[in-house]
């Protein structure tokens, strides 16, 4: 057993799991408890136990955004005037479709987001109207990805 912390104990067959569903959230069950040797049941038992323990938190479907037509992916750094403009901004934030990410950073900017948008016009409308427009926000710097070399969870 190898304590990740006081919550969870995972061993070598949590392991074997765990990888399977991150390569494939709809494997079946059985499948997996055949390939780790052990039941479906046991397979089940494990799950509740991993979500339980916040390890897992559900499982999801992934969208191609490049099929519904969004082709650019950007990421803006925006300085806020004052640091009370947080909590606001992200609220604004939050009402923008496009922006997929928002995190609080360290550095020269308040808050770092990630925006998915149709083309380059799309994400200077997006920047100009929304993101621009809220209140407390001073400036953005903006970097357009080119393509996502690396795309991947947490080892386990």
């Amino acid at each position: 057993m190898k304590i990740i912390n006081q919550n969870i104990q995972i061993d070598g067959i949590d392991k074997k799991i765990l990888r399977a569903l991150m390569e494939d959230a709809r494997t079946p069950i059985l499948e997996i408890a055949r390939s780790v040797g052990i039941s479906g049941a046991a397979i089940h038992q494990r799950l509740r136990k991993l979500e339980k323990s916040k390890l897992l938190s559900g499982s999801k479907f992934v969208i191609n955004p490049k099929v519904l037509g969004y082709t650019t992916m950007a990421f803006i750094g925006i300085y806020l005037d004052k640091a009370v403009s947080n909590p606001e901004a992200v609220r604004q934030l939050k009402k923008i479709p496009e922006v997929l990410e928002c995190h609080y950073t360290t550095g020269n900017w308040s808050i770092f987001i990630k925006v998915l948008c149709k083309d380059n016009e799309h994400l200077m409308d997006v920047l100009n109207k929304d993101i621009q427009s809220i209140t407390g926000v001073s400036r953005t710097e903006t970097f357009i990805s080119l393509n996502q070399q690396i795309d991947r969870q947490i080892k386990i």
